[in-house]
């Protein structure tokens, strides 16, 4: 399945015990030192503790993550919408991609104008409950019609370039 092709409007979300995983599943974050830093060509450079990502807006959405091969679950997706802290981040006019990175050296390049075309957030959370560690505690990348392998987990670098 393609994720860029299914209608997952109407699917169930499927209960979080029976979510796949793929990737580390046992990296601990310390959130007394955790920062997510958004660099590189921004105006405005941003260092923020998991406390005060928690303070912006959140959104929730359903997104459908796939892992060819393996699984796919329906989730209700909770965080920050990635496009909220670019724009907070002033980026740069001649700015085109943005490198997502994960504590494991896991990292996805995502291009600029994308944001305004798809659903994608720093997720803290799904169904209702916090981000389980092994599903990407603090903060994992939820990205809509991108496959499950480029959901980095764990993150805490932004890179505009």
């Amino acid at each position: 399945m393609n994720p860029a092709e299914i209608d997952s409007r109407n699917l169930e979300i499927d209960p979080l015990d029976q979510f796949g995983t793929m990737g580390p599943t046992d990296v601990a974050v310390d959130l007394k030192t955790y920062r997510l830093k958004v660099k590189g060509k921004v105006g405005r450079p941003l260092s923020l503790s998991y406390d005060e990502i928690l303070k912006y807006p959140s959104i929730t959405e359903a997104v459908l993550l796939i892992c060819p091969g393996f699984f796919s679950n329906n989730g209700r997706w909770k965080g920050v919408n990635l496009k909220t802290l670019i724009q907070e981040a002033q980026v740069k006019k001649e700015a085109q991609y943005i490198d997502i990175n994960g504590v494991y050296g896991k990292g996805v390049r995502i291009p600029l104008k994308a944001l305004d075309q798809k659903r994608i957030l720093l997720a803290y959370g799904v169904n209702g409950k916090p981000l389980p560690q092994k599903h990407g505690f603090p903060l994992r990348l939820v990205c809509e019609d991108a496959y499950g392998y480029d959901w980095v987990k764990y993150i805490d670098e932004i890179v505009v370039s």
